[in-house]
């Protein structure tokens, strides 16, 4: 009986889909109906902003960091810009495409490799401005915490949802560990910030699982006193909380990121026509947003950060009809992963937060930012994935009520 009604039930469904014009049952047809195309949109319009502002920050930085031996020097990193989104879309485009099961497999594995690369990175990885963060492959350098986000976030997602399954499981206490080891991994780079995003991000995803009150309230309690530590036992952490707070030590950085801000006034100098940018350290990756407000204005710097508010709450919104733990948990995590990301760069920019080297996602030069941030789009569009006619078609009501009465 259920089987004929499951058989009439897609019978139906693909009656609807013709009328509504969308019989294709190719992979890309089907992907192009079940994904979420607004957002697809919104992160279209990023990389659109992101070549934008390359452009107007490359001349400050090609010089400098190319040693001027390069063909075109003012336009170097728009062109590599370029050349990096060529490869990262079509990466995005097709994990986009891949079933869940298939996205939720890769990022496991993709998680194992990535911490190995990270646990490796002290060892071979050529130190750059007193951090070792990248490991050379090359053709280039590859910098494996940015890939670990991503595949850290899913691989999460799935060892929480295992509680829903199994209550007994220790995966709060299994998630700590890894989450642990990640963070002592980063701190010997050191990099406090990527240390803050996954922590936080594990914490989010807590929240999420339906870990208690009180064991929040002891993470919270934990991280405080982590922080207390850090500044104490950490010189990092010791220079970036003295120089945030107390204006102590080097502090050039950020007073000239702000003072490049709000250069331009509201509406900017316009396009090419700032000057600050060119004493403004790395304004083609960790301070892109002061050039934008510089030659763009601080409204198109709020457009920029309402854009970031509008996908993160979209992604949220949509996982509330998500019915999978899963999903809902890879999904959230990825999304709030990125949203914080943003904000970690946006408020170093105008000094409510200390330097921490950070990209501004999709916006920023970066190869292995990029790529990264592709892979996690990639994931999060294959996570948020539906079927239009599961809801548009009047006849699915009607067959699923008949299902659950037989």
């Amino acid at each position: 009986m259920t089987r004929l009604i499951s058989d009439k039930l897609r019978a139906k469904i693909t009656v609807d889909a013709n009328r509504y014009g969308r019989s294709d049952q190719s992979t890309v047809g089907r992907w192009f109906w079940e994904i979420d195309r607004v957002l697809l949109l919104l992160i279209a319009v990023l990389i659109g902003i992101g070549l934008i502002a390359v452009a107007a920050a490359s001349p400050a930085a090609a010089v400098r960091y190319s040693g001027g031996n390069v063909r075109f020097p003012e336009l170097y990193y728009f062109y590599r810009q370029i050349a990096w989104i060529m490869v990262g879309v079509p990466v995005m485009i097709g994990i986009s495409m891949m079933p869940r099961e298939r996205a939720r497999r890769i990022s496991l594995a993709g998680a194992a490799i990535f911490f190995v690369l990270l646990a490796l990175v002290p060892m071979i990885g050529p130190e750059v401005n007193g951090a070792r963060r990248w490991i050379n492959i090359g053709v280039g350098q590859l910098q494996p915490s940015e890939f670990l986000k991503p595949f850290f976030v899913v691989a999460m997602a799935w060892l929480l949802s295992l509680r829903e399954s199994d209550k007994s499981l220790p995966v709060f206490t299994l998630s700590a560990v890894v989450t642990g080891a990640i963070a002592y991994l980063l701190m010997k780079q050191p990099d406090f910030g990527s240390t803050i995003i996954f922590v936080a991000v594990w914490v989010a995803m807590l929240a999420l699982a339906g870990i208690s009150l009180r064991m929040l309230a002891i993470i919270a309690v934990a991280g405080l006193v982590g922080i207390v530590l850090a500044y104490f036992f950490y010189s990092v952490a010791t220079a970036r909380i003295d120089g945030f707070l107390f204006g102590q030590g080097d502090t050039f950085q950020t007073d000239n990121a702000m003072r490049t801000l709000t250069a331009g006034g509201l509406f900017g100098m316009g396009p090419g026509a700032g000057t600050r940018k060119f004493g403004l350290p790395e304004p083609h990756t960790d301070y892109i947003f002061s050039v934008i407000g510089e030659e763009f204005g601080l409204i198109a710097c709020l457009a920029i950060a309402m854009l970031y508010l509008v996908i993160v709450a979209r992604v949220l919104v949509k996982l509330l009809d998500e019915d999978s733990p899963f999903a809902i948990l890879a999904g959230a995590g990825l999304v709030i992963e990125f949203g914080l990301q943003a904000l970690i760069n946006m408020a170093v920019n105008v000094q409510i937060a200390p330097s921490k080297g950070m990209t501004l996602p999709f916006i920023s030069y970066g190869g292995s930012s990029m790529l990264a941030l592709s892979i996690g789009m990639g994931l999060l569009l294959a996570f948020t994935r539906r079927n239009p006619y599961l809801t548009r078609s009047p006849y699915v009501v009607k067959w699923s009520g008949e299902a659950e009465a037989a």
